[in-house]
């Protein structure tokens, strides 16, 4: 029974790393179930986030996930705040896994479940032209 259910497990990921999929335009709440800033300055850390979102809406591997996510720490400990940034590193590490079904997991701009990988010529494509309409401002 187990070896079935490795099976299943298997095929699963297998058709869903080979189907086409479109990525969703980009979309940040912040510092998801965090606050932006503390209660004096209440988006203190803001940015590091929205540039943390931007890094997990793409999704990518499991290095590329770290990476960004040691990011995320340094920037809100360049803000001054060192403790909570290795709380946020620690939120992140746990609550960011591609496989949960949450609205702030790694690669949440692609279709559920988006493993750990690199995104293929088409996918990329798809990536450059959504960060190129973020840049060009809107008229």
């Amino acid at each position: 029974m187990q070896h079935l259910r490795k099976c299943l497990v298997c095929v699963f990921c297998l058709l869903s790393a080979c189907a086409q999929q479109t990525l969703r335009p980009f979309n940040s709440d912040g510092c998801s179930v965090f606050p932006d800033g503390t209660p004096n300055h209440n988006e203190l850390w803001l940015q590091c986030c929205t540039a943390h979102d931007l890094a997990y809406w793409q999704g990518g591997t499991y290095a590329d996930r770290l990476k960004a996510d040691e990011t995320l720490q340094q920037c809100v400990a360049q803000a001054g705040e060192e403790k909570i940034a290795r709380l946020m590193l620690a939120g992140v590490r746990v609550g960011g896994t591609p496989v949960l079904p949450t609205s702030f997991r790694w690669g949440y701009g692609w279709p559920y479940p988006r493993l750990y990988r690199q995104a293929d010529t088409v996918e990329q494509q798809q990536i450059d032209t959504r960060l190129k309409n973020l840049a060009t401002p809107t008229q």
